[in-house]
């Protein structure tokens, strides 16, 4: 992995540690509550990061626009305790040279566009607080956009998402179409200026889950010169899991309780007495990834793994220190070196240098 530059698109550990509360666990020792630590970055090869500051659906208003900053605060609080593994970086540029430093870059995504309140003025803040991408939205519509899954409100993007659209292409700021509605996939993708990135999806061709993006999307995506950076959530890249998951969703609608709440969705499966969730595996990922590689091209996939953002992970990648199992498997079907270096890292730090050119 030494000379591919993997640049992982979604990681939740900020979140992850927000939740656990209490003394933060020491990332240079492990924790083995987490999929992420220090050591487990080593091992895995990652040489940069985008962290994502999460903010909740139910958080909404100012609280939403107080919980990003606190993420944005824990990031940088991460990098400041660790000092001679992780580096901050804003760019493309500044992502390499902490690499070459010896160091993980560590960049900022916000995911839902929510946490924005809807102010073009708090995007403009986050921007210069380092975030590089916002997820138009999280697992609920928000004011201007629809998300994959919940009731089409919108019909895609409002004239006001939009205007948010064109301010993130003037900020430099990327769109991130993980998480919104085919609908507003395609709206965003007409408006923007710049390169999109999806950080964290599959291709839908293979599963058939709203979370996951159309042959059609990934076409016109590879157009504009965008990169879908391959998932590793259950749910999403096992056909098996995905018929599981709408079994759990109705028994969730019949008991009164929310499927696209996260928490509550963890809560329910544990004490749900249907059918035992399906195991997805590394195969599973693998034929998302050669499947988004024939559908856009090799020059616009990536990795997004979602690591401490999903209760269940495939059979052999457990964890961060999982990924030189997905690129061996990749090297063995076929796929060169160049190739795995666009896959790993190339691709996405294009799309960066093409957001802020743009």
């Amino acid at each position: 992995m030494d000379d591919l530059l993997l640049l992982d698109g979604h990681n939740d550990l900020p979140w992850a540690l927000r939740e656990l509360g209490g003394p933060e666990p020491d990332l240079a020792a492990g924790d083995p509550r987490l999929h992420t630590d220090l050591p487990r970055l080593r091992a895995g090869g990652v040489a940069a990061q985008f962290w994502s500051v999460y903010v909740p659906g139910s958080f909404t208003g100012d609280r939403a626009v107080t919980a990003v900053l606190e993420q944005i605060d824990r990031v940088r609080g991460l990098a400041a305790r660790h000092p001679d593994a992780l580096g901050l970086a804003d760019g493309a540029d500044d992502a390499e040279r902490v690499v070459a430093g010896g160091r993980i870059a560590s960049l900022m995504g916000a995911e839902g566009g929510h946490c924005i309140a809807n102010s073009t003025a708090v995007l403009r803040i986050l921007r210069a607080l380092g975030v590089r991408y916002l997820t138009l939205t999280h697992n609920l519509n928000n004011d201007w956009a629809d998300s994959a899954t919940d009731e089409p409100r919108h019909g895609g993007l409002t004239p006001f998402g939009r205007e948010v659209v064109a301010e993130m292409n003037r900020l430099g700021m990327i769109v991130d179409l993980s998480h919104v509605a085919a609908t507003t996939m395609r709206d965003a993708l007409a408006v923007s200026s710049a390169p999109v990135l999806f950080t964290h999806s599959g291709a839908r061709e293979v599963t058939d889950h709203p979370r996951n993006v159309p042959d059609d999307v990934l076409a016109t995506m590879a157009r504009g010169g965008g990169v879908c950076m391959a998932t590793f959530v259950p749910r999403f890249v096992s056909a098996r899991v995905a018929d599981w998951d709408r079994e759990l969703l109705a028994a969730m609608a019949a008991a009164g309780a929310d499927h696209r709440d996260l928490a509550a969705r963890n809560r329910f499966a544990g004490s749900w007495d249907g059918p035992p969730e399906p195991r997805a595996d590394l195969h599973d990922v693998v034929a998302h990834v050669e499947h988004l590689r024939e559908a856009a091209g090799v020059d616009h996939v990536g990795i997004g793994g979602d690591f401490d953002g999903t209760a269940e992970l495939p059979d052999g990648l457990a964890d961060v220190s999982a990924y030189p199992r997905l690129f061996d498997a990749l090297a063995d079907r076929g796929w060169s070196r160049a190739d795995l270096a666009k896959l790993a890292g190339r691709n996405a730090l294009r799309v960066l240098r093409a957001a802020d050119r743009a």
